[in-house]
């Protein structure tokens, strides 16, 4: 079984940054990748970016391209999503998530273990 708990949100004005992290607990190892998705209310839940294991691959969704870095430590099980020049659409609820697959997916059905999720909203 693997935990996943992020932290990081909040409050953030248009135009801000923020890190979000993912902390992992239980048996995960290099032959699992990891994902930041996201939801806002009344959207379906969307693919924001995902790495793989080793941290030499990294996919975004075309929303975040150009503003958002995706990066692991593998030594202490942490996942980030660093976003930059955030906007309103931005606001919804970014979860991490963790499959046993060593590349990479955009497809939420591929993983199978989830954070609670953490609340970032952009306004002024």
């Amino acid at each position: 079984q693997v935990q996943l708990v992020e932290s990081g949100g909040g409050l953030v004005q248009p135009g801000g940054s923020l890190r979000l992290s993912c902390e992992a607990s239980g048996r995960i190892d290099s032959s699992y990748s990891m994902a930041w998705f996201r939801q806002a209310p009344g959207k379906e839940r969307e693919f924001v970016a995902a790495i793989t294991w080793s941290g030499g691959s990294a996919m975004y969704a075309d929303s975040v391209m150009g503003r958002s870095t995706i990066s692991r430590d593998n030594t202490n099980n942490m996942l980030f999503l660093r976003m930059s020049s955030l906007k309103p659409e931005d606001t919804a609820v970014y979860s991490c998530a963790a499959r046993r697959v060593i590349g990479h997916s955009r497809w939420y059905g591929d993983y199978a273990y989830w954070g609670q999720g953490t609340q970032v909203t952009v306004s002024s």
